[in-house]
């Protein structure tokens, strides 16, 4: 394979992950944009956040994710430190509901823009040291989309009972829904329900997937031989159950012996 074929791998593998960040940014802060201190003081669907903290939240990981995507560009491969994270968190912390707002709008400017300068070379060598560890650019895009997204939804679901993640960010987000459910698991209740094997019918785009509960769980896109149950309904319903973001209205459907309050068990969120 010849570099100028890598190069166009890296820009391709990118590409989809960065564009979906930019149209959630974009989107939140259409829905944000006009709210008062006191609509952005309303309960988020991030437990015990507030909208303006959600915001906050996302505002300082977009500035902490900054300054390790620079440290990154140029070599630097140390991490993030408990004692440069806390400083920041206190001085979002600190901000009134406006302010958060308007400082979100700016980290997240600023982060944008750094990914948005790297060019082909860069988006194939920089890896980036993050808190899952060095990272090439695609796969720490789609950690930030992960976050973006979800954060995105606990606000928009907030003002809107009805609000999903769109399809294109939902679809993304399913490439790494394994590493998700592998990592957010509540693990009283997978030693509880395991072993077990679980058929995802998936609809909206249609899909089977076999959850696979054991010493640890896993998601593989096959079906089961001998399941214990099924879970059907929309991809996008799915997904949010994994992120620990069910909602009673989901048109989600268990079978067998393992129960939809079995699943929101398993997977708390964060």
């Amino acid at each position: 394979m010849t570099t100028q074929t890598i190069t166009a791998d890296a820009r391709c593998a990118l590409r989809p992950w960065l564009a979906a960040l930019h149209t959630s940014s974009a989107r939140l802060a259409g829905t944000v944009g006009a709210l008062s201190a006191e609509e952005l003081d309303r309960p988020s669907k991030a437990g015990g956040w507030s909208i303006a903290q959600v915001l906050s939240h996302l505002g300082s990981a977009a500035e902490i994710s900054t300054t390790l995507l620079r440290r990154g560009i140029t070599g630097d491969a140390t991490g993030p430190r408990r004692e440069d994270l806390q400083p920041v968190w206190e001085r979002w912390n600190a901000l009134s509901p406006l302010a958060q707002r308007e400082a979100w709008q700016d980290a997240d400017a600023r982060h944008l823009h750094v990914l948005d300068s790297l060019n082909a070379p860069q988006q194939r060598s920089v890896r980036v040291p993050y808190f899952a560890g060095l990272l090439d650019v695609p796969a720490y895009a789609g950690y930030r989309l992960s976050e973006q997204s979800v954060h995105a939804w606990d606000i928009e679901a907030a003002l809107d009972p009805e609000a999903t993640i769109p399809a294109p960010e939902a679809e993304l987000l399913w490439q790494r829904l394994d590493l998700v459910a592998t990592r957010f698991r509540d693990a009283d209740t997978l030693t509880r329900l395991a072993p077990a094997q679980l058929t995802l019918t998936l609809t909206d785009p249609a899909a089977t997937m076999l959850l696979d509960l054991g010493a640890e769980l896993h998601l593989y896109p096959c079906e089961s031989a001998h399941p214990a149950g099924t879970l059907a309904g929309t991809a996008e319903a799915v997904l949010r159950l994994v992120y620990g973001r069910h909602r009673p209205t989901d048109a989600l459907q268990a079978t067998g012996t393992l129960t939809l309050a079995d699943l929101q068990s398993l997977f708390p969120g964060f």
